[in-house]
């Protein structure tokens, strides 16, 4: 409890206090009793009282949120050039008074939903875009009121600015933003794009009027039954639709994975072919070089064939008959012929 309060607490108890004493001593009187010494405590008493609300109207403490306008019968204007902000200020007692605002944000909220909003029942905001659907709004404003400008505010609308600025402003716009914008806009593309819109609106007719914006918020969008019957079935198609072209993706991946098996088996097909077909030449190339190195040592050493074929017959074999129309020829060999041995000179011929 601060000062202020605290004094005009005070002076209440006096002011009882000495009205118990005025009819103490107004009973006294009419019994014929003596009241010389309860007039004196009467007038004491009133004089304290008297006092005491004085310091109890002249003091005004105020919150941090709160910041006041002096209304003073001592100026001709009728008000403080200033304003008064949080803690304890002094006035004229009786001559002067204060006009209390609070500076803390505040959120007025305009709702569908029974108990959400400052308005009991439905309070959306019902508006028509631009191709003619109809459209219910549930939102949400956030302000404060700018200290510096609350002689302004206290001037031009004083206390009613919340009924009649915030909210009558605040649906205007939104009616008049949503004229803008198809209603597939604001479903889907453009809804961020709407908000923003309204909040910059708002922002500049609160500030012509002394108020700050702090924040707008769109709590809910619905629309007629026939469009939200129009939008479900539209929402069913392209799923319908989406869940085709996935079918239809998950096909040609699988067509494109028996095509690449497929192409992997005929490749392979391919290389082992080719693999092949390279060893196939390597053994002729192999073969045809010893060929040709048989050749030039045959050219070299004519007689080798037939050494060669001799060699492969069998050790015992003696003598080999060859048919006449066999097609082997063997060449003749080259058999040096015995040289008789030599006759010694005067050698006795022997008797026979």
């Amino acid at each position: 409890m601060d000062i202020a309060s605290v004094a005009k607490f005070f002076s209440m108890i006096v002011w009882l206090v000495a009205i118990g004493l005025v009819v103490l001593t107004v009973t006294r009187a009419g019994r014929g009793q003596a009241v010389k010494g309860l007039v004196s405590a009467v007038i004491a008493m009133l004089v304290v009282a008297v006092l005491v609300t004085s310091v109890g109207a002249g003091l005004v403490f105020l919150e941090a949120d709160q910041y006041a306008v002096v209304v003073s019968a001592l100026v001709t204007k009728g008000y403080r050039d200033q304003p008064i902000g949080p803690g304890m200020h002094w006035i004229v007692p009786f001559a002067e008074g204060v006009r209390t605002y609070s500076v803390a944000k505040q959120t007025y909220t305009m709702s569908s939903t029974p108990g959400e909003g400052q308005v009991k029942g439905d309070d959306s905001v019902q508006a028509r875009t631009k191709d003619g659907q109809q459209i219910s709004m549930d939102a949400s404003v956030t302000y404060s009121i700018d200290p510096s400008k609350i002689i302004d505010l206290n001037i031009t609308w004083q206390n009613r600015y919340q009924d009649e600025l915030v909210r009558p402003q605040t649906r205007g716009i939104i009616r008049d933003t949503v004229s803008q914008y198809g209603v597939d806009e604001i479903v889907s593309t453009k809804r961020a794009e709407l908000e923003k819109t309204i909040t910059d609106a708002l922002h500049q007719k609160f500030a012509e009027n002394d108020l700050t914006l702090v924040n707008f918020v769109v709590r809910n969008i619905s629309f007629s039954d026939e469009y939200a019957k129009a939008v479900e079935q539209k929402q069913i198609a392209e799923q319908q639709a989406l869940q085709a072209q996935l079918i239809v993706g998950q096909k040609k991946q699988e067509a494109e994975q028996a095509r690449q098996t497929a192409q992997g088996v005929a490749d392979a097909a391919v290389i082992s072919a080719k693999g092949a077909a390279d060893a196939r030449v390597i053994q002729a190339q192999a073969e045809a070089q010893a060929l040709k190195l048989i050749a030039d040592i045959l050219k070299q050493n004519p007689d080798l064939l037939t050494y060669q074929y001799i060699t492969k017959l069998a050790p015992n074999v003696q003598v080999m008959i060859v048919p006449s129309s066999a097609p082997f020829i063997l060449p003749q060999l080259q058999i040096p012929q015995a040289t008789p041995p030599p006759t010694l000179p005067n050698t006795p011929a022997v008797p026979q």
